[in-house]
């Protein structure tokens, strides 16, 4: 599976300006769409992975999901992305815990959709926390994002704006 560049996870923000999660941390920088190509807006088309290596993919995504009210499926496959990343084991435990209480637990504040299975699997895997314990879970929100988000958002006019306003600035 593809994941967007280190570099571009402190672009990624949400629409109010302000970072997406007390749990990621990132900053709160501007991407301009100054330098947006319009083959870059047209290899989102490519596959999920693609777009969300695109830090201004990834931002136009979201976007499109705050909208839909329906981006938790991506701020969590994002927080297990930065996750993965801790290298001290005593982070680990509390680390996930906040992501199971925000994303997986059965009400939480911004419950994902996944099967019972897959939430008693990550829950058994917090007795003893590692960078792979929410993999399955992560897997099965990315593959509802792949067949659901994303097509919609090829289809949506945000997109669909994007791409006719780059097309434009090609001819030019």
């Amino acid at each position: 599976m593809l994941r967007p560049p280190m570099e571009a996870k402190d672009k990624r923000r949400n629409g109010d300006g302000k970072s997406r999660s007390k749990l990621l941390g990132t900053s709160s920088r501007k991407l301009s769409t100054r330098g947006l190509s319009f083959e870059e807006v047209n290899q989102w088309s490519q596959s999920l992975a693609r777009l969300l290596e695109s830090p201004y993919g990834m931002i136009t995504f979201q976007a499109f999901l705050k909208a839909e009210f329906s981006d938790e499926n991506l701020e969590f496959w994002l927080v297990c992305e930065d996750y993965k990343k801790v290298k001290r084991s005593f982070r680990l435990s509390a680390k996930a815990r906040k992501i199971f209480n925000c994303f997986i637990r059965v009400e939480a504040p911004r419950e994902i959709n996944i099967d019972h299975q897959t939430r008693e699997l990550t829950k058994r895997n917090l007795q003893a926390p590692t960078t792979a314990c929410f993999m399955e879970a992560q897997k099965t929100v990315f593959g509802l994002m792949e067949k659901d988000s994303y097509p919609r958002f090829l289809r949506s006019s945000i997109y669909k704006t994007l791409m006719d306003s780059r097309s434009e600035s090609f001819k030019m």
